[in-house]
């Protein structure tokens, strides 16, 4: 009888310690947040929504590529594009033959006229790659049967290139007006740290091709704004900022690129050898917190260069730079947008999402809607996840106010109105796993009515998600029209729920891989 009721009393106490942990939430599931309205909070300029990238040049002709740069507009705060090859042999601006009298014909500005006419009418600005080498002018040509391979190598003529270049500007210049082009930019070349043939040594090349670059952009009018070195893994640039002050050659702004997967390159390679394939200081880092880590590494750069006041434009981000559709394509991509704004901030004038569209063909034609492309919008004008939450962070207000929680971002608009994101960041999966915590929030506000009003959007596995729709119709490869529009419904967040405070307070759960969207008045 002891032995009973002495076993039974352990039994309860190993009960009242599982419920006692199951109470605490695992892994810190419940977060308190003060939220004070009346805070005066830093400025939040929208540095995340203001650049997107896409594919090469001859894409912006489309009409589906419109169809998706005017649905990213409308829904962002979507002010300049960049892409690829403007120089590929499609777009036509080299072609050294001669024209039907006989006169040289060197340069062809047809295309070019009919893309940035195309992006200017949908207000959207041109952030102008300078590449890739025309086949004729390239020192080393590159294989044509290939679908895309544009060619990396530097020119065989540097004369040519340079009044390539002092003419194409010109011609920007006469059509659009100086007053409108200064308002560009204008970035030499792309990843030119593992961009050229083997045969090169990079940094030398780049080195060169910069030099010739930006001072015949600066010949055509000093306005102009120029700027490099577009590496990527947040490479060169101490060496490359050391290299232009040196040497006395323009630069307006500093731009490389940075994507989630791998390895953070926090320390500059400015102890190698130019061309060196690894450098040195990289070390592992959480895909979450990958690019702003390197984003925070090249500011304090430009701090300490010679140049301090440069503008730091990250021209190329993503979570993934391969096409992974459990990432891409998925609600995964909410929180970590989320949490990448609120780490960036304050360490990068403006971000280029990595692409808007999936109108992209560096990879061949899309097999599917849903094949892990970058795009924020799929083929068929389709809105991913990604999208819905670009168009959820789009709503945050222009000041960003106190938040101890490594969840949130908490602002207040011009009127008053606080806007808040909460997330739930958990790695990406490919199916959700049901036992997974939800993440509860509990926030306390001051400095405003007890019983305010929120207004609460959602992004998380059943809400704003295409997927869902897209699964339930079987996956097709190519949807039908009817399929098409339904998966655009589908795609569409909900209208936003509506939670009144009680006594200043408020309690929200998000799923694993949610985010929310609180608007408070």
């Amino acid at each position: 009888m002891k032995l009973f009721v002495r076993s039974s009393l352990v039994l309860i106490f190993c009960l009242l310690i599982a419920v006692a942990g199951q109470s605490q939430q695992p892994n810190g599931q419940t977060e308190k947040i003060a939220v004070n309205a009346l805070d005066q909070g830093t400025p939040l300029p929208h540095f995340w929504e203001q650049m997107f990238g896409s594919g090469q040049a001859i894409l912006a002709l489309r009409d589906s590529y419109r169809k998706d740069l005017r649905l990213t507009k409308e829904n962002t705060e979507m002010r300049y594009v960049r892409f690829h090859d403007i120089f590929g042999d499609q777009v036509g601006v080299y072609t050294p033959d001669r024209d039907d009298k006989g006169a040289p014909a060197a340069y062809n500005f047809t295309y070019v006229d009919q893309i940035y006419d195309g992006l200017l009418a949908e207000g959207v600005r041109p952030f102008v790659e300078l590449s890739f080498m025309p086949q004729a002018l390239a020192e080393k040509p590159t294989d044509p049967s290939i679908i895309y391979v544009p060619n990396r190598a530097p020119p065989k003529d540097y004369a040519v290139w340079d009044d390539m270049i002092e003419q194409f500007a010109r011609h920007l210049v006469s059509r659009y007006g100086i007053d409108e082009v200064s308002q560009w930019y204008f970035e030499v070349w792309n990843e030119p740290d593992y961009g050229f043939p083997d045969e090169y040594p990079k940094q030398a090349t780049y080195y060169k091709l910069y030099d010739h670059t930006a001072r015949a952009l600066k010949k055509a009018d000093p306005r102009l704004r120029v700027g490099g070195p577009a590496t990527s893994s947040a490479n060169w640039v101490t060496r490359f900022l050391k290299y232009t002050h040196e040497n006395q050659i323009p630069i307006d702004f500093v731009a490389t690129h940075i994507y989630g997967d791998g390895t953070a390159n926090l320390i500059d390679d400015a102890g190698g050898a130019p061309g060196d394939p690894v450098p040195p200081g990289q070390r592992a880092v959480p895909r979450n917190q990958l690019v702003c880590a390197d984003v925070a590494k090249v500011h304090k750069e430009i701090e300490e260069s010679a140049t301090p006041h440069l503008p730091f434009i990250l021209s190329e981000f993503n979570a993934s730079w391969m096409t992974k559709s459990e990432i891409l394509d998925t609600v995964y991509m909410g929180p970590w947008m989320a949490d990448t704004v609120r780490q960036c901030d304050g360490n990068v004038d403006m971000m280029s999402y990595w692409t808007f569209s999936d109108v992209f063909e560096e990879e061949g034609v899309a097999r599917n809607p849903f094949h892990g492309g970058f795009g924020l919008i799929a083929t068929g004008n389709i809105p991913k996840p990604s999208f819905n939450a670009f168009a959820l962070l789009h709503k945050l207000g222009d000041t960003r106010l106190h938040s101890d929680s490594e969840s949130s971002l908490v602002t207040r608009r011009k009127d008053g109105t606080l806007v808040i994101a909460l997330w739930n960041y958990a790695e990406p999966a490919a199916k959700p796993d049901p036992s997974e915590p939800s993440k509860t929030f509990e926030l306390a506000f001051a400095g405003i009515p007890k019983n305010a009003v929120a207004r609460v959007s959602r992004l998380d596995e059943t809400h704003g998600n295409v997927l869902v729709a897209y699964d339930a119709m079987g996956k097709p490869s190519w949807p039908t029209r009817e399929q098409t529009a339904q998966l655009q419904a589908a795609a569409k967040l909900a209208p936003p729920e509506r939670m009144s405070l009680s006594n200043g307070r408020l309690k929200i759960e998000v799923p694993p891989r949610g985010l929310v969207l609180l608007e408070v008045h």
